[in-house]
């Protein structure tokens, strides 16, 4: 996972952590492009910062687009009732008109309040006063997204912090699954966890058939394998079975064959000045598990350079045809098909 990804996740769990045990700061500034983060530390805080008994005076929770700057500001400087401090929540933060004015509050908060501005797929500008002024009298929790290349790694880490280890077979069928949404694979986990036999440490990618019901057998994550080991009869046959799917669509299939080719590309390009690296270099560069890089191994003998930028090429044209381009009659399905034929034969 990138070095970003992995300060969220600690930073989210120190707020976490802390929330736990009674300790918070004055502002909290919740954003990023990956909503996942940003959520779990709100929900930290909102159970913890208050006991039940003073939520009713203590406790106030509104919405960017239906509250002011003044408002909320005249909120965070009341005093909590009889309690130790107050709560005030503004979810969906960034539909609030002229939120940088919040700043005239961060830069000076109360002790006695917590405020959480919550921006949902949203940023402040981190030029501005506002992100500034939390920056020194509170926290900023930035969580960008997660790359299609970097979902593997994350799964990964994402199980071994639950205490359990994924295959990473396993973990590349439920990204293909769940794509990059954070929030969608954390709920395909509590699922998973509450089928696993007691006591198991081990996730496989049966596990992942069985209960998130997905198939690995007919999968983009098994195309792409076929596809680098020019296993032509196999591959057709997953691209066939794919494209009949009621749910396929074209642009993300591309995608995903595109994040494939661009890291054969890459290795091809580390090999030629690194042709003795170990297994877990190579693995850093591609931001795969080292399992996978037998597979990339045969598949830069497989695609040399000239024949890897020619598909990278052709899957800019079917991106554009699968997108409602100049792609005639033929269905998304046909397109997939006739696309993985063509790459075969490069």
């Amino acid at each position: 996972m990138a070095k970003a990804g992995t300060d969220v996740a600690a930073q989210c769990r120190q707020i976490v952590e802390d929330a736990g045990n009674g300790i918070f700061k004055p502002v909290y500034l919740l954003m990023g492009d990956e909503p996942y983060y940003p959520d779990l530390a709100c929900k930290a805080i909102m159970e913890n910062c208050l006991d039940e008994a003073s939520r009713d005076f203590n406790e106030t929770v509104c919405y960017g687009p239906e509250v002011t700057v003044d408002q909320v500001v005249t909120a965070a400087r009341r005093f909590p009732m009889m309690a130790e401090r107050q709560l005030v929540v503004v979810k969906e933060a960034q539909g609030m008109k002229g939120v940088e004015g919040l700043s005239v509050y961060t830069s000076d908060p109360l002790d006695s309040t917590v405020l959480v501005l919550l921006f949902h797929r949203a940023k402040v500008d981190k030029r501005l006063s506002l992100y500034k002024s939390v920056q020194k009298t509170g926290t900023v929790l930035d969580s960008p997204a997660i790359r299609d290349y970097e979902i593997g790694n994350w799964i990964i880490s994402y199980y071994r912090s639950k205490g359990l280890r994924i295959e990473p077979q396993a973990a590349a069928l439920l990204g293909e699954d769940a794509g990059t949404d954070l929030s969608v694979i954390a709920a395909e986990t509590e699922k998973l966890l509450k089928n696993l036999p007691e006591g198991a440490v081990q996730v496989t990618v049966q596990d992942i058939e069985k209960n998130v019901g997905i198939s690995r057998e007919f999968s983009i994550f098994e195309l792409t394998r076929e596809l680098s080991l020019k296993n032509a009869p196999k591959a057709l046959k997953i691209a066939s079975h794919l494209g009949s799917g009621a749910k396929f669509a074209m642009p993300p299939a591309v995608s995903a064959l595109y994040t494939h080719f661009y890291r054969i590309l890459r290795y091809a390009s580390f090999l030629s000045t690194n042709p003795r690296a170990g297994r877990d270099e190579a693995a850093s560069v591609l931001g795969v598990s080292p399992y996978f890089v037998r597979e990339y191994d045969t598949a830069v003998r497989n695609y040399p350079l000239k024949s890897t930028m020619a598909v990278i090429s052709m899957l800019c044209d079917y991106d554009y045809m699968g997108k409602g381009g100049d792609g005639g009659t033929a269905s998304p399905g046909e397109l997939l098909v006739e696309l993985t034929a063509k790459i075969l034969n490069t």
